[in-house]
């Protein structure tokens, strides 16, 4: 068979021209005179979002931007190894994922001096493997170790980030990244400096805030890690940066790409040239924050929207957490979903056969322009407070308050989790036990959904306690503001000619719980000394124990909790009209 022909270039030259102002006349015509600028619609962060756009936004925009050309993007399964453990069990699962559809690992290490590397050098050759390890404490010793297991090279990374992780003894933990530095840098296949972006996007913070805040990281190791043996150049080669994702889709894609623009002018204001911009990596992780216990399958689609975005928007690596991760240990059906997810998007949907592909929308290079600007800005604000750590406390002020943003905009529904606060299953059935998940010190309260679904799960276990009739009584901790994140879902229920008028629903600073018996719920609150004090009565813990956390669930029998709420001067919160129990049973889809 002949050759097929070369396709000629894609060309409409037979449609007219059209500028900016002849698309805003039509559209002008087609909504009968309302003004368009009424189309437009401002985001969270602040950025306001056209109707439209059109060629000409592209001509104020800079040229010669920073794009990643790299297709190959890595599938990266994680796997978490906890204290004291040797983790052979979680290298055994990362080798069957390497047979199944897996590029490399990364593991999520507690414990670093407890894992068995020379296992995993026998198991995942290090030399020929692409691995990853997050570590807090004692990495120089660690890298030591996989470079005394033989292995000729290590392909990978190491996650230590002192800056942004705020460990103890910073001196101490810099002179370690100058020793892994300097013990990698003969390795171009290792990455021996990766940033934890993941700390601002798991905390709420918003798109622009996490690159921001990675800048100012990133600009604390450029100028505190050069020495006499260790150039600027040598640390700036060593970065990768591990972002998190969220199921903002185009605001994703943009935030990767803004990101890269912006460390390309971040190395320029140190002197290196863009070349050395052009070798920074993105390893992309779906967030805790976007994740719920609450129809968890909905997971699914969060965890594609995220990847897609990532691999969009110039990613190197991703990894893909299962939808169950928040109340489920590690098990085969849930992993080989998200290990499988990469690989579809890759060879069924083939989005790694085009290079930066947003490269030309109108939109998203606008969009990536207008992050770029405000995060820069963002940075210049926490460099100006001192930069990391000094700012810390302003960083975490600044993440707290926008976490509280969304937790109200997802109490009155404007913004949207499904399952959890719009087109709830109201008869679903847990495959889990809610009252072990809540009394489990791992059940991560950060996430966005955490007010709604404590609420749900507390009050699922209220109404059961209820019909069993046991005389025994339990107190949840909600956390801190959710009465008023209750009051504002349930006033969002009632007819709008039922709804008060929304106050504060208790004292700035108080923890909300629940107090249930078998007759009736009652909301309370109360400080967190009184909280402190009250949990470790009914936990019988002493006074003098340092390093007691309060669980979430506490229970006892009846007499003893009611004597210690009422001892320990909690109140009651109440919503005028209604009671306690009228509030969860609505909002349990129960009225």
């Amino acid at each position: 068979m002949a050759d097929a022909l070369p396709s000629p270039p894609l060309s409409f030259s037979e449609f007219e021209s059209l500028s900016t102002a002849a698309w805003q006349e039509r559209i002008r015509r087609d909504l009968k005179g309302a003004d368009p600028a009424s189309l437009k619609w401002t985001t969270p962060e602040g950025i306001t979002v056209q109707p439209f756009y059109h060629q000409e936004a592209l001509q104020n925009l800079p040229t010669g931007q920073l794009t990643n050309t790299n297709t190959n993007w890595l599938n990266l399964p994680t796997f978490a190894v906890g204290a004291a453990d040797a983790g052979h069990l979680a290298i055994e699962r990362a080798a069957d994922a390497l047979q199944r559809g897996a590029d490399g690992a990364y593991f999520e290490l507690t414990d670093a001096a407890a894992f068995d590397v020379a296992y995993l050098h026998e198991r995942l050759p290090l030399a020929s493997t692409y691995v990853g390890y997050s570590i807090r404490i004692g990495a120089a010793d660690f890298v030591a170790r996989l470079l005394a297991t033989g292995a000729t090279a290590l392909r990978g990374f190491l996650r230590f980030d002192p800056v942004t992780d705020h460990t103890a003894d910073l001196p101490h933990q810099l002179a370690d990244l100058r020793t892994i530095i300097g013990l990698t840098r003969h390795l171009p296949e290792f990455r021996a400096l990766t940033l934890n972006g993941t700390f601002f996007a798991n905390r709420g913070g918003t798109v622009i805030q996490q690159i921001g805040f990675v800048l100012a990281a990133a600009s604390t190791y450029l100028e505190q890690l050069p020495s006499a043996e260790l150039s600027v150049a040598e640390v700036a080669a060593a970065f990768q940066i591990q972002v998190g994702l969220n199921p903002n889709y185009f605001f994703e894609i943009g935030k990767l790409r803004a990101l890269r623009r912006l460390w390309a002018t971040l190395l320029h204001a140190y002197g290196l040239p863009t070349e050395a911009a052009q070798a920074l990596r993105l390893f992309a992780t779906t967030s805790t924050w976007s994740q719920t216990t609450l129809d968890p399958h909905t997971n699914l689609l969060r965890v594609t929207t995220e990847t897609m975005a990532a691999v969009l928007g110039g990613a190197d690596a991703v990894s893909v957490a299962p939808f169950d991760r928040i109340y489920q240990s590690p098990n085969e059906f849930s992993s080989r979903l998200a290990r499988n997810l990469p690989v579809i998007l890759r060879e069924e949907a083939g989005l790694n056969r085009v290079a930066d592909p947003a490269a030309g929308s109108y939109y998203l290079e606008t969009l990536t322009d207008q992050l770029a600007r405000e995060a820069w800005a963002v940075f210049q604000r926490v460099e100006a407070a001192g930069g990391l750590p000094g700012a810390i406390g302003l960083v975490l002020q600044e993440l707290h308050s926008v976490a509280q943003t969304q937790f109200q905009r997802i109490a009155n529904g404007e913004q949207v989790i499904v399952g959890t606060n719009r087109f709830q299953n109201q008869q679903e059935q847990f495959d889990y036990n809610p009252k072990r998940l809540l009394r489990s010190k791992e059940f991560d309260s950060t996430r966005a959904a955490y007010p709604s679904e404590v609420l749900r799960l507390a009050t699922a276990l209220h109404f059961q306690r209820r019909e069993k009739k046991r005389r025994r009584a339990a107190v949840v901790l909600l956390g801190t503001h959710t009465n008023q994140v209750i009051l504002e879902s349930f006033l969002r229920l009632l007819p709008a000619q039922e709804r008060l008028a929304l106050k504060a629903s208790h004292p700035e600073g108080t923890l909300s719980v629940l107090f249930s018996t078998p007759e009736a719920a009652t909301l309370m609150y109360a400080t967190p000394d009184q909280f402190g004090h009250f949990a470790r009565v009914v936990c019988r813990v002493p006074v003098d124990e340092p390093d007691f956390i309060p669980p979430t669930l506490l229970t006892a029998d009846l007499a003893t909790m009611q004597e210690a709420v009422s001892l320990f001067g909690f109140r009651e919160f109440t919503v005028e009209g209604y009671s306690t129990d009228d509030v969860l049973a609505r909002l349990q889809g129960r009225a």
